[in-house]
Order: C-alpha cells, then sequence, then structure tokens
C-alpha cells in the first residue's frame, strides 16, 4: 500500500509496520515492535492522535482525522480502524497540501474582504461555477430589490443556475458562453475578461447593469462584479432620441426620416412607398409678426395635427423650420394624392394659441418612389421638388412630382451654387424706358438684371432671382445692382442724359437692415442725387413685414429716395396699409390692363381711372406697366396715367444702346407715344 500503515495491540504497542511506515516514521520495524507507541513517540502523549486510537479501542469504532505532530511540524491525515487484537492506523503526510489550503482559504478571506468593501454587487465563483463569496452590496441590492432576497444566488449556489432569475434567454446564454470560456483551461491565470450589458427586471423597473467576470488565478476563480448603468443607459438612449427627433414637436428628423424610408423602400418592394413634404405658407410673417413664442407653439400644433391625420404604419417628421414631411406605406400616385388632400382638412380650421387665432395653409409636394428610385435622399429630393412648384404655383396647393420638376430642381441647385461663386460678375443690367404719358419724353429707366450664363446664354431673371430670393444671395445681387445702375445713371446725366433710375429691391433687404446703408454707400460713390433713384418694391414683399418696410423707407424718403409700389394688383396687401407708406409711385401691374380690355365696351377704363384717381388724391404718380400695343397705350393714357412702360414704348436695352436710341427718338421729334401711335416705334440701335 502507498499509505503507512501500522497495526496496535490492545496495549498500544506496535504489532506490525509496512515499509511506507518505516519511511514516514523513520525507523525500521524491528526498532518498534513490541514498542508501545507513545514511548517511541512521546509527541503523541495527551495528543489529538492519542484520544482518537483510544476510543477506537473503547468503542470499536473507525476514526479519520487531520493531525498536526508537532515534532515534525507537519500534517497528516489519520484513519484508525478497529482491529481484533487492537487497533489498525492508516496515515500520510498532507503538510504541503494542508498548507496550500490554509494559504488558498487565507487568501479567499482576504479576497472576500476587499470583494466586500466593493460598492459594486460581486461575487467570486469557483472552478465549478458554484458561488464563493458574495460581498454586501450584492446582498443588499437583492434585499432592495427583489422581495426573496436572493438576487441573484447565495453562497454554494451554482452562479448560472441563479442568474437565471435576473436575464432573459438569450442574455443568459452569452453570459453562460462567457464564463465558461474563463473557468476551461484551470491552468492559466491571465487576467482574462468577459463583459456583459444586461437588462433586468426588478421592483423598482427595468434595470440595467454592466456585468464583468475575471479570472483571478490559476485555480480557476472568477471574480464577477455587476455594476449598475441604468443612469448612462437612459442618458445614452435619450440622446441618441434626441439626435434622431425634433426638440420642438418631438417627431423624428430628417435624419430618422431618412433612416424609416430607407427602411421601407427596402421592405415595400411591391407597395408604394411615397413621400409628402408640407411647407407652411408665409410662415416667416407669423413668426415675425407674433414673435418666435406663438410660432413655435403654433408648429407644436400643427405635428399634432398631422399625427392624428396619419394611417397605421405610417409617420410625420419635421424636416425644419417650417417644413414636414408624412412617410406613406402602400400608396400609388393616387392614393398618395389623395392623402395630400386629406392633409390639407389639417389646416381647415384656424389654430388657436391662447387668446389669439392664426389661420395656416401648407403648400405640398408628393413623390411616389418608382422601381429605379430606392434611395431615400433621392426621394426627398423629388418630393422636395414638387413641393417648390406647389410654391411657386400660388399658397395651399398640391403638386405632384414629374420627372421635369428633378431638373428644375438642379437647375435651381447650379443657380444656388454659381450665384455664391462666380455668377455674381456674369450679371449684366439691361434698362427699359419708363414714358411720360401727357409730353411722350422719356423720363427715366428701370433696371432690369439679367444673367450672361457662360453655356445657356442670356438669361431672364424669372430663371434664377427666385432661387436667389431664397437663399439670400438676392441681397448681395441688389447691392451690386445698386452700384451698377447709380454710377451708370451718373454717367449719363454727366453726358447731358438725365434718367430717374428704378431699381428693383427685395423684401429680403428689409429683414437683413442694410437697405438704407447699401442705398447710401451706392449714392455716394457714384454722385448720383438721391431723387434721381427709386426703389420699386411689390405688393407682397411690403405686405410680408410692413413696419420694418415703413421704418426702413421713411429714412430713405427723408433724404431724397423715391419709392414705388410694383405689380399693383397682384398682390393681397390692405390698400390702407399700403398707402401708410412713403410712397411717391404705384406701378399698375398689366394683369388689370388685361382684365380691363375684357370689360364690356364704354367701361374699358373704369377700373383703371378708379386706381389712377385713388393715387392722384394721395400724391402718388402712377405708372402703367406692360404697354404692349396701341389700345393699351390709348386706355392708360384716358385713365390718367401719369407715366407708362412696355415694348410697345420701348424693349429693355444694354447700357450702350439706350443713349443712341434715345438720340434716336428726340430726332424723331421726341413725342415716343405719339411715334407708337402712329406706329413708328423706333428699334434700339444694334
Amino acid at each position: 500500500m502507498p499509505d503507512a500503515v501500522y497495526r496496535l495491540d490492545a496495549q498500544g504497542r506496535f504489532a506490525y509496520l509496512n515499509e511506507a511506515a518505516e519511511r514516514l516514521l523513520g525507523q525500521r520495524a524491528d526498532e518498534l515492535l513490541g514498542r508501545d507507541v507513545r514511548e517511541a513517540f512521546p509527541g503523541l502523549r495527551g495528543s489529538v492522535a492519542e484520544e482518537q486510537v483510544r476510543q477506537v479501542l473503547d468503542d470499536g469504532r473507525s476514526r479519520e482525522f487531520h493531525f498536526f505532530y508537532e515534532p515534525t511540524s507537519r500534517w497528516y491525515e489519520v484513519r484508525v480502524f478497529a482491529d481484533p487484537a487492537g487497533a489498525a492506523v492508516l496515515f500520510r503526510d498532507i503538510d504541503t497540501r494542508r498548507r496550500s489550503e490554509q494559504e488558498r482559504d487565507t487568501q479567499l478571506r482576504e479576497l472576500a474582504a476587499v470583494l466586500d468593501a466593493l460598492p459594486t454587487p460581486t461575487v467570486l465563483i469557483g472552478p465549478d461555477g458554484r458561488i464563493l463569496s458574495t460581498n454586501g452590496a450584492w446582498n443588499r441590492n437583492g434585499r432592495r430589490l427583489l422581495p426573496d432576497a436572493a438576487w441573484p444566488g447565495r453562497v454554494g449556489e451554482d452562479y448560472l443556475a441563479s442568474m437565471t432569475r435576473s436575464l432573459d434567454r438569450s442574455a443568459h446564454d452569452d453570459l453562460a458562453s462567457g464564463v465558461r470560456s474563463l473557468l476551461t483551461d484551470a491552468a492559466r491565470s491571465d487576467g482574462r475578461s468577459f463583459h456583459l450589458d444586461y437588462a433586468s427586471p426588478t421592483r423598482e423597473g427595468v434595470l440595467w447593469f454592466h456585468l464583468q467576470a475575471t479570472r483571478v488565478d490559476a485555480e480557476g476563480r472568477v471574480v464577477i462584479t455587476h455594476t449598475d448603468i441604468t443612469d448612462q443607459v437612459r442618458a445614452r438612449d435619450e440622446l441618441v432620441w434626441k439626435v434622431r427627433h425634433d426638440d420642438l414637436t418631438g417627431l423624428p428628423n430628417r435624419a430618422r426620416l431618412l433612416e424609416l424610408t430607407t427602411e421601407a423602400l427596402a421592405a415595400d418592394h411591391r407597395a408604394g412607398v411615397a413621400l409628402l413634404v408640407l411647407d407652411l405658407d408665409a410662415f416667416k410673417t407669423v413668426n415675425d409678426s407674433l414673435g418666435h413664442q406663438i410660432g413655435d407653439e403654433l408648429l407644436r400644433l400643427v405635428a399634432g395635427r398631422l399625427s392624428e391625420q396619419l394611417r397605421p404604419g405610417d409617420a410625420v417628421a419635421r424636416l425644419g423650420a417650417d417644413q414636414f414631411v408624412v412617410l406613406a406605406h402602400g400608396c400609388d400616385a393616387s392614393e398618395a394624392a389623395a392623402l395630400a388632400f386629406r392633409l390639407q382638412t389639417v389646416f381647415a380650421r384656424p389654430f388657436a394659441v391662447g387668446e389669439i387665432t392664426v389661420p395656416l395653409s401648407a403648400s405640398i409636394g408628393v413623390a411616389v418612389a418608382r422601381p429605379d428610385v430606392r434611395d431615400a435622399h433621392h426621394l426627398l429630393s423629388d418630393a422636395d421638388a414638387a413641393m417648390f412648384a406647389a410654391k411657386s404655383s400660388g399658397r395651399d396647393r398640391v403638386h405632384l412630382f414629374s420627372p421635369v420638376l428633378r431638373e428644375a430642381a438642379r437647375w435651381r441647385l447650379e443657380v444656388a451654387t454659381r450665384l455664391r461663386g462666380e455668377a455674381i460678375d456674369q450679371l449684366v443690367v439691361h434698362y427699359q424706358p419708363v414714358v411720360r404719358l401727357d409730353t411722350g419724353e422719356i423720363e427715366g429707366v428701370e433696371a432690369l438684371v439679367r444673367w450672361q450664363h457662360p453655356e445657356r446664354g442670356l438669361l431672364s431673371p424669372d430663371t434664377f432671382l427666385s432661387v436667389a430670393e431664397e437663399t439670400g444671395q438676392i441681397i448681395p445681387i441688389t447691392r451690386w445692382l445698386l452700384r451698377e445702375t447709380t454710377r451708370k445713371a451718373a454717367e449719363w446725366a454727366a453726358q447731358g442724359l438725365n434718367l430717374r433710375m428704378s431699381v428693383n429691391v427685395s423684401a429680403r433687404h428689409f429683414s437683413a437692415e442694410t437697405l438704407v446703408r447699401d442705398v447710401r454707400v451706392a449714392l455716394q460713390q457714384s454722385g448720383l442725387p438721391a431723387d434721381q433713384l427709386v426703389l420699386e418694391l411689390t405688393e407682397t414683399s411690403v405686405a410680408e413685414d410692413p413696419t420694418r418696410a415703413e421704418d426702413q423707407l421713411s429714412v430713405l424718403r427723408g433724404f431724397g429716395v423715391r419709392v414705388a409700389i410694383d405689380d399693383f394688383g397682384t398682390g393681397w396687401s390692405s390698400l390702407a396699409q399700403l398707402f401708410s407708406l412713403p410712397i411717391g409711385t404705384l406701378k399698375i401691374d398689366r394683369s388689370l390692363l388685361a382684365a380691363a380690355e375684357r370689360v364690356a365696351a364704354g367701361e374699358t377704363g373704369a377700373v383703371l381711372a378708379a386706381i389712377v384717381g385713388l393715387t392722384r388724391t394721395l400724391g402718388i404718380r402712377s405708372v402703367a406697366e406692360g404697354i404692349e400695343t396701341t389700345e393699351h397705350l390709348r386706355m392708360v393714357r384716358e385713365a390718367g396715367c401719369d407715366l407708362a412702360q412696355g415694348w410697345l414704348l420701348g424693349h429693355p436695352m444694354p447700357a450702350d444702346r439706350l443713349p443712341g436710341w434715345v438720340r434716336e427718338v428726340q430726332l424723331a421729334g421726341g413725342d415716343l407715344c405719339a411715334l407708337a401711335m402712329a406706329g413708328h416705334a423706333v428699334p434700339a440701335p444694334g
């Protein structure tokens, strides 16, 4: 036998020893046989070993115990069995193992003390996966979060089995895989770690924890911490939500809309996907007149009403400013159009903010995905182009996308890009004569900007000025135009050609509040007298911000600049509001001439005469635009208009041709109206 064995008789004397006993006891058998064990080894007297042997001899029951023999300072494992002649003793030296276990126990107690001091719920598990130790935070969390105070396990329990009470199946599978990978290969102790974030249902709701499991020694023990990261997860989720949603309305923002649209395009291969872009009409006026606080509340109300109109599965987002987008699933063109018209009913009732009631309308562009359009950005661009077309055709309109609109959108992008670059150096000015109707003399000219496009040739203002208005580039263009035209008018005056210069000004200039300064700088640099400059503003542009317009126009009028309202008859402004402005001239739009022509014979001048009479009473001069026929000329002269312009009286022409053309008129008698009535219009010299 590998173990040491000896037998004692009833008096406690050695009766037998094997070789292993001789080696372990350090004496030969012939030296020990017949001797009393206590005499041979005095250190046994009064020891646990002596007591255990005596009890076996007394009751005949076997004993097993660990024994520290002081003379050798070593630990032994001893088993004593009753024998008919006395007792048989088997023993082995376990000193190395016992001291190793004691060292491990000491380490374990020290580690447990460290873990217990940690604020994070922590467990220590052994190589078999059972819990060796838990800290106070682990136990306190259990009592606080779960009714059975066993969250998620006690010492001695299998850790993975206990965690089934806190994790769903998927997370538990991940945990089991990670922990088992650490428990394998117990010979390695390299600080390997495993991490897992998991959610756990508790009495305080769902909480999030970050689990970190780390091998701590070669024995295969693993420390596992469970850090509460609920606040971080909620903060992260809130941040992610904010990144993908609009702060003001809580709706998805542009980024989230594109994500949803991409998902819809990928999922709905057969059913159509549509985007409807809604742009609130004249919302800037609401913001400027009522304040941004009212404007923000109106946007929230619009968002709420649009959300109520959604079909199941559809979504509404806010692109920013006053634009919203509806993502609709399962739509063909007719269904998308029907949805757009239904969305218009959102604006049928005014919006009430406190004691203020505000009417709103929206221009809606609709684009339905086609087989060749599977890109969210592309579809949104199409819907935006359709919205722009709806906006351009008037307020409260719906427009369906067509490929022609994409080309128009590309052109707008090109215009917007070039206007910020080299295009301003490619602008030219043509001048159209303004004629006195009583004498036929040329009183002045209206400056009309053109773009000498390097590829497309000479472009009229309606092809690019609307884009300049949208992008704000209209302000630097107007600033350039003021400098160019006042310089040219001063140059002509030095040549003896005194022509009053009329320049169109955008409403954007009022909001930028640089108009007064820009006009003063242009007049100072050119030397042109202020009363030789006429600023023309459309009726609609003035109505957008009448207070700001009145303030700036009053300053300009104060140092001599004349002010004219252009295109009168095309807007919807209040006459009382319009005539409260410091204007000196009213330009009657050609649409009124066309309307007058359709009136029954004998009453063709009644409308014009009434307008002219009103302006004359207020001390305002009238200018009839769009004179193209002798009948137009006769009509406006009979109505009493002061001035007129139009192709019958003179086409717009470049600056270098105008002086020669004026001289030709003067050589022909100087009465341009008479020449036109006689059919002798003077062409501009080539």
